[in-house]
C-alpha cells in the first residue's frame, strides 16, 4: 500500500528535514521504495546549470527512486526568506494548484513518500494561499514536528489546531530537541502528549550535528500503518 505524508513544523528550523529524511530511511529499511518532495525552497545556490536548495538535495540523496532534481524540488528560490517574498523578488509565481498535481505525480512512483512544507503551516506562497493550500489539496495524513524550545507547547497546539481546522488527519508528531538546554523538556513533552490526538512517532535527542541515521533509531513508523 502506497503512503504519502505531509511534514509541516512549528517553525522554521525545527528539523523538518531531518525527520523526513529519517523516516524515508527506516521505510528503505523495511523494503519500500522512497521518495521526498519539497516543493517550495528558499534559499538555493548554483550547482551545475541548476539551482538546487541544501534540504531538497538531501532530499533527493535519502529517496530510493531515481528522479532528477527538479522533480523533488520544483521551486528552487535563490534568497533564504519568506518563500512569497523570495519569489516576488525573482518573479516566480507561486500557486497551490500546480504545486500540488507536481506532488501528486512525483508521490506515485514511490510505495513511501514524504512531502515536506517550507517553514510552518500557515507560511504565504501568495496573497491568498499558504502551504497549507498544498496539503489540503494532496489530502493526505500531516506529520508535525516539534522544535522542543522554550515556546513550543503554543506553537505545537496551535498547529495541530489548524491541520484538524483544515480537514487533514494528524498522523503523528516528533518532539525533536533542538535546544539541549531547554528546561523541563521531559515536562513539556508530556503536556504535549496530553493534549495532541496524535501519536507521539518519536524523541530526537539534540544533536551538535543532525544526522537522519541517528534519528531514525529514535522513531517508528509502525502507528503510520494505520493511516
Amino acid at each position: 500500500m502506497k503512503q504519502t505524508f505531509f511534514i509541516t513544523g512549528t517553525d522554521t528550523a525545527v528539523g523538518k528535514t531531518l525527520i523526513a529524511n529519517a523516516l524515508l530511511r527506516i521505510a528503505h529499511e523495511q523494503g519500500l521504495s522512497t521518495l521526498g518532495l519539497k516543493p517550495v525552497a528558499a534559499g538555493s545556490y548554483q550547482r551545475g546549470d541548476i539551482y538546487v536548495n541544501d534540504d531538497a538535495w538531501e532530499l533527493l540523496q535519502n529517496s530510493t527512486v531515481d528522479v532528477e532534481y527538479a522533480a523533488v524540488n520544483p521551486i528552487a528560490l535563490r534568497e533564504p526568506m519568506a518563500p512569497h517574498i523570495a519569489a516576488e523578488r525573482e518573479a516566480v509565481s507561486l500557486r497551490a494548484q500546480p504545486l500540488t498535481d507536481h506532488c501528486l505525480q512525483q508521490s506515485a512512483k514511490a510505495d513511501f513518500c514524504v512531502i515536506e512544507g517550507a517553514g510552518g503551516w500557515l507560511v504565504p506562497l501568495n496573497s491568498t494561499e499558504s502551504m497549507a493550500d498544498i496539503a489540503v489539496g494532496l489530502g493526505c495524513p500531516v506529520i508535525l514536528v516539534v522544535g522542543m524550545r522554550l515556546g513550543c507547547i503554543n506553537h505545537a497546539l496551535l498547529t495541530a489546531a489548524a491541520i484538524e481546522q483544515s480537514g487533514l488527519q494528524l498522523a503523528g508528531w516528533v518532539a525533536n530537541h533542538v535546544d539541549p538546554d531547554m528546561a523541563v523538556a521531559a515536562q513539556n513533552v508530556s503536556t504535549l502528549c496530553e493534549r495532541i490526538a496524535a501519536p507521539l512517532l518519536g524523541e530526537v535527542p539534540a544533536m551538535d550535528n543532525p544526522s537522519a541515521v541517528f534519528a531514525a533509531k529514535h522513531l517508528s513508523l509502525d502507528s503510520l500503518a494505520q493511516t
